[in-house]
C-alpha cells in the first residue's frame, strides 16, 4: 500500500499563506525568519494538509549555526493521524543532511506534545511568558505587537542529530 502522506517543497512565502489562514494562535512567519519550508501532501486527494518552517533560532543561546528552529508548523485538523510528527521527522531529516547537529521548536503549555514525542523528541526546558515583549523594538524601530501568545508559558523540545 502506497503512503498516505508524502512531501514537497514549499516557498516560505506559500507556508506562511497556509499559516496565516489555519494556525490555531500564531501568525505568518516575519520576512526574514525563515530559512526553508516544507509541505506534507495527501496522496489520495493531492491537496496540501500541512507546513513547517524552519529558520535560525529566535534565541540568540542557540545561534550557534548547527541548530535550525521550526518556528511554525501547522496542519489541518482533517489531516491523517501522524501528519505534525511525519514534517517534525522530515525536517530534522533535512536538517541533518544539511550538517545540522540540533534541531528545536517550542510548544504551549496547554499543548500535549504528543507528535513531538512521536517523532522522538524530548522537551528540554520550560520557557517563561515574555513580561518586556511590548518595550523591545524591532532594529527598523517599530515595536513589536503585543499578543497573547506572549504571555503564556511555553516548553522548549530539542531533537539531537547523530
Amino acid at each position: 500500500m502506497a503512503k498516505r502522506i508524502s512531501t514537497k517543497p514549499i516557498t516560505i512565502k506559500e507556508a506562511n499563506d497556509f499559516v496565516s489562514i489555519h494556525h490555531r494562535h500564531h501568525r505568518p512567519t516575519t520576512r526574514n525568519c525563515g530559512k526553508w519550508a516544507i509541505s506534507a501532501i495527501d496522496n489520495i486527494t493531492g491537496s496540501l494538509i500541512g507546513v513547517a518552517i524552519c529558520g535560525n533560532p529566535v534565541s540568540a543561546t542557540f545561534m550557534d549555526g548547527q541548530t535550525i528552529e521550526i518556528t511554525r508548523l501547522c496542519v489541518l485538523e482533517s489531516a491523517p493521524k501522524g501528519t505534525a510528527s511525519f514534517l517534525l521527522s522530515h525536517c530534522a531529516k533535512i536538517w541533518k543532511l544539511m550538517g545540522g547537529t540540533r534541531i528545536l521548536t517550542y510548544t504551549l503549555d496547554i499543548e500535549s506534545g504528543s507528535s513531538l514525542r512521536g517523532a522522538g523528541w524530548e522537551r528540554q526546558a520550560e520557557v517563561k511568558p515574555h513580561n518586556n515583549w511590548k518595550t523591545k523594538s524591532f532594529s527598523d524601530g517599530k515595536n513589536r505587537d503585543e499578543l497573547a501568545i506572549y504571555q503564556v508559558k511555553k516548553f522548549r523540545w530539542e531533537y539531537e542529530l547523530v
